[in-house]
């Protein structure tokens, strides 16, 4: 049986590791060919040889303009078209709070979260949309619950996933009716992801263990999740079975908006 991406051709950001490798993989299951966007050379490489020809794996900064413009061409020229641009890539905060900050870093750590995190993703459908309009494509921005609830991060990362769902907004109005603009916000996933250098000095040290039933507290199907979890909202919004959504962000984060009150008794 074809699958439900058969004959689609995406771009991934941070497609190495995480929710953007699982996305990835998923992705080429259902008969994609994807390219991805990544910093690692060696990881880049290892997924190239297991993954094949149907995986274009370029490094780049996502922050960088050019980056985007690169894996569009190569893209193109590689696979024909582009059908979905996943903007995927992100770093974290640590949920170092705003009395936890260090005032020698702010700048530097702001800078970083929101060039990578919104810049990112604004930069690369700037530079995809117009390959977009000629399949009809789609883009899928992966948010988090920090960009719905407090305490999903700190002010820095919470900020910033803000920002991205209002870009899901806005560019969904602006880019109608050619492209379709969605998005999915995981909840807290076991993934590798750390706070970045300025940070990482003001973290919390958390094993991963302890981690684990932490995030699993905090949601109503009291699940850790794991980023595969998330891959059937990202391909669903990438498919054709979506066509009439737009705007919208799937929030796949094991229940977090019907949360309740504290204490309450069930």
């Amino acid at each position: 049986m074809a699958g439900e991406l058969e004959n689609k051709v995406a771009i991934v950001t941070g497609g190495t590791n995480g929710i953007g490798e699982a996305v990835t993989r998923r992705f080429l299951s259902e008969g994609a060919k994807v390219c991805i966007i990544g910093r690692s050379p060696s990881k880049l490489e290892s997924l190239q040889k297991e993954l094949g020809d149907n995986l274009l794996a370029l490094e780049g900064d996502v922050s960088k303009y050019d980056t985007h413009v690169e894996a569009v061409r190569k893209t193109v020229d590689t696979f024909g078209k582009l059908n979905i641009f996943v903007s995927n890539a992100g770093v974290f905060d640590g949920f170092v709070s705003l009395e936890q900050l260090p005032e020698d870093r702010l700048d530097e750590a702001f800078s970083m979260i929101f060039d990578i995190n919104v810049k990112g993703g604004l930069m690369g459908v700037k530079a995809a949309y117009k390959e977009l309009q000629k399949t009809k494509g789609n883009i899928i921005f992966t948010t988090s619950n920090a960009g719905f609830y407090p305490n999903g991060g700190g002010p820095i990362y919470t900020a910033s996933k803000h920002a991205i769902v209002g870009l899901i907004r806005e560019l969904a109005f602006e880019l109608a009716p050619d492209i379709r603009v969605n998005g999915v916000s995981p909840g807290g996933t076991v993934t590798n992801i750390t706070a970045i250098p300025p940070l990482q000095e003001s973290v919390k040290k958390i094993d991963p263990e302890t981690r684990k039933k932490f995030i699993a507290s905090r949601n109503p199907l009291q699940i850790a999740q794991e980023a595969d979890d998330h891959n059937g909202a990202y391909v669903l919004l990438a498919s054709d079975n979506s066509r009439a959504i737009t705007g919208a962000v799937i929030e796949s984060d094991g229940g977090l908006g019907v949360r309740g009150m504290p204490g309450e008794v069930k």
